[in-house]
């Protein structure tokens, strides 16, 4: 480890657990919520939020960016607020928020298909995790197939992850601003504008009526526009630099483990057969690939 403190096992902790809950947050926000006017409402709030702290931080100028580096973050934070959170949360309103979780687990798949496709040649233990990762999501899936879920939102959090994945694969080929607080704040900011944008397109407008929002939903917003998208990934931004990235990778196979038991112990979400076996095959993949890829 590059530090070895306890402050890097409380930030790895804040990323664990705060992550993990953000697909509760979301399925509380959407009993009473429009989904995409909400997203678009808490990634623009957060995103002024840390703009405002990267300026206080260090000074106005830390907020400058070149034409194309906005060019740039504008499409990053379109592919991965608008597409990869915002279809999350549209699904999330007919699936459970454990199940999302699980199928957003399988985006280090999705990022091994694209490098696979623009000339990387990956492993033979990297493919073998992939088509681990694709029987899991085909049990997970195989639910919706029967009608026992909604197959539409499966769809749509499968979507959704591949659009994480196309943005997060961008943002490693694409000149973003060097402050990475800064390329944030602003991919929050386009992502944010784009779902409000969306939701006006959908209607969601139409009879909004804040007053009928449910105190829940208004406490969730406000967890995940403080805790999701600020505390969240100040830490991980944090372990990044100082932490060894096998141990910060670890985040992607235990946010669906905490995710699905906060689904179960708070709203009461089923643990079926096609949940725990799935999932468990899906987590295994991503082990995998992760373990994998650090090594080389």
């Amino acid at each position: 480890m590059r530090t070895s403190s306890a402050r890097v096992w409380f930030a790895l902790a804040l990323v664990y657990v705060v992550w993990g809950s953000t697909y509760l947050g979301i399925r509380v926000v959407v009993e009473t919520m429009p989904p995409f006017l909400s997203a678009g409402a808490r990634f623009i709030t957060a995103g002024l939020l840390l703009a405002g702290i990267v300026a206080w931080r260090d000074g106005p100028a830390a907020l400058k960016a070149t034409r194309a580096q906005v060019g740039a973050t504008v499409l990053v934070g379109l592919l991965l607020v608008l597409g990869g959170n915002g279809l999350v949360v549209l699904a999330e309103t007919s699936i459970p928020s454990g199940l999302a979780a699980l199928l957003v687990a399988a985006v280090p798949m999705w990022l091994v298909v694209l490098r696979a496709g623009s000339g990387d040649r990956p492993s033979a233990r990297t493919v073998a995790g992939v088509l681990l990762g694709l029987g899991g999501l085909a049990v997970l899936t195989s639910p919706g197939l029967g009608g026992e879920i909604a197959l539409g939102g499966v769809l749509l959090v499968l979507a959704g992850s591949v659009c994480w994945s196309l943005g997060s694969f961008s943002g490693s080929k694409l000149t973003l601003p060097a402050n990475p607080f800064t390329g944030s704040a602003y991919q929050m900011l386009a992502g944010g504008i784009g779902g409000i944008l969306v939701g006006l397109c959908r209607g969601e407008q139409r009879g909004l009526d804040l007053t009928s929002y449910s105190t829940a939903s208004w406490l969730a917003l406000g967890y995940l526009v403080l805790f999701g998208s600020l505390v969240g990934f100040t830490a991980y931004v944090w372990l990044l630099r100082a932490a060894p990235l096998s141990l910060v990778a670890t985040y992607a196979y235990v946010n669906p483990v905490v995710a699905v038991a906060l689904g179960w112990l708070i709203l009461d979400e089923a643990l079926t057969w096609p949940l725990l076996l799935g999932g468990a095959i899906v987590v295994a993949a991503v082990c995998v690939i992760v373990s994998t890829e650090r090594r080389s």
